[in-house]
């Protein structure tokens, strides 16, 4: 072979050795990709198996509470966070009472799978709520209205509302759900919700699988959410005024919510037998917030236990967080 020849032929054999370098390497970055990949879907699993137990510890203990005084659920629980130590991670848990909010679903009555019809009050609070927070006057009416028809069994707009006929001609056409709300989120889909408008009543609302009204605790609201007890009575009871009447609460609570509105800071004002009704001193829903920590790997699950009748149980389960 002639010198000219060998060169070539060396630096072919180069080429390939190099090619076959980079090949090696890619396919072991893959490798240890699909590895990296492996393990942390088994950490994923591992941490939402650890996450499904310590939810029905949570229920076993939220059925202990309720069973213990079945007309006023006991206080010291509400928004505590609880630390569980894990093998190579840890869990925490935070209880919440998950009836101190909006329900989307109080806007109409009737049940699920039945004739569901738009409710006065419901959507009256709703536009009370609204206000409250700052959204606009127009924009309260529009989107309470328009929610009422989005969930509602007919096809005739409320005034203000939207039925079928006004998502129809958007860029991606829809039709109203004409059922209960699933998920708070889809409020998002309703007409006259902004982005904006959405966020701001994102800390405000559930969707929780009644059409009662919403159902607000004296005994569990917190001072930073009067506005839900302002929305009741608008035009009697302000803000600032159910905000005082949380920091100044006795520190066992109320006996009843017949026994909160006839405390001599709310003298003068008659809330009615619907309002009374809806307030009260014993927790029916309790929000459950966790979060797993696994090494690398997170999970984190929001779930909504119903304690009507013991024991309590889980209706509904979200992994990302959002109800």
């Amino acid at each position: 072979m002639k010198r000219g020849e060998q060169g070539a032929a060396l630096l072919t054999v180069l080429m390939l050795v190099s090619v076959m370098a980079v090949l090696s390497a890619a396919a072991l970055e893959r490798l240890r990709l699909s590895t990296r990949i492996a393990a942390n879907a088994g950490a994923i699993d591992q941490a939402r198996a650890y996450a499904l137990a310590a939810e029905e510890i949570a229920a076993n203990r939220i059925t202990t509470l309720v069973e213990s005084d079945p007309a006023r659920t006991p206080l010291g629980w509400a928004g505590r966070e609880t630390g569980l130590p894990l093998p190579g991670g840890a869990a925490s848990v935070t209880v919440r009472d998950g009836g101190n909010c909006f329900n989307l679903n109080s806007v109409v009555t009737g049940q699920a799978g039945q004739r569901l019809m738009a409710r006065p009050a419901g959507i009256a609070q709703f536009e009370a709520l609204m206000r409250i927070l700052g959204i606009g006057e127009g924009e309260a009416v529009r989107v309470a209205a328009s929610l009422a028809d989005w969930i509602d069994s007919d096809g005739f707009p409320l005034p203000q509302g939207a039925e079928d006929a006004a998502y129809a001609g958007g860029p991606v056409p829809y039709k109203t759900a004409n059922t209960l709300v699933a998920d708070a989120s889809e409020l998002r889909a309703v007409a006259g919700v902004t982005p904006a408008i959405y966020e701001r009543l994102k800390p405000w609302i559930c969707a929780l699988p009644t059409t009662e009204l919403s159902p607000i605790n004296v005994n569990t609201l917190t001072p930073e959410q009067a506005p839900l007890l302002s929305m009741l009575l608008p035009d009697k009871l302000s803000p600032d005024r159910a905000r005082a009447l949380m920091i100044g609460r006795p520190a066992a609570g109320y006996d009843s919510g017949y026994a909160f509105w006839r405390t001599s800071s709310l003298a003068g004002i008659a809330p009615g037998g619907d309002i009374e009704a809806q307030t009260g001193v014993r927790t029916r829903w309790f929000a459950l917030d966790l979060r797993v920590r696994l090494g690398d790997s997170e999970v984190v699950e929001t779930a909504l236990i119903d304690a009507s009748v013991p024991p309590a149980r889980l209706v509904r389960r979200s992994w990302g967080g959002g109800m």
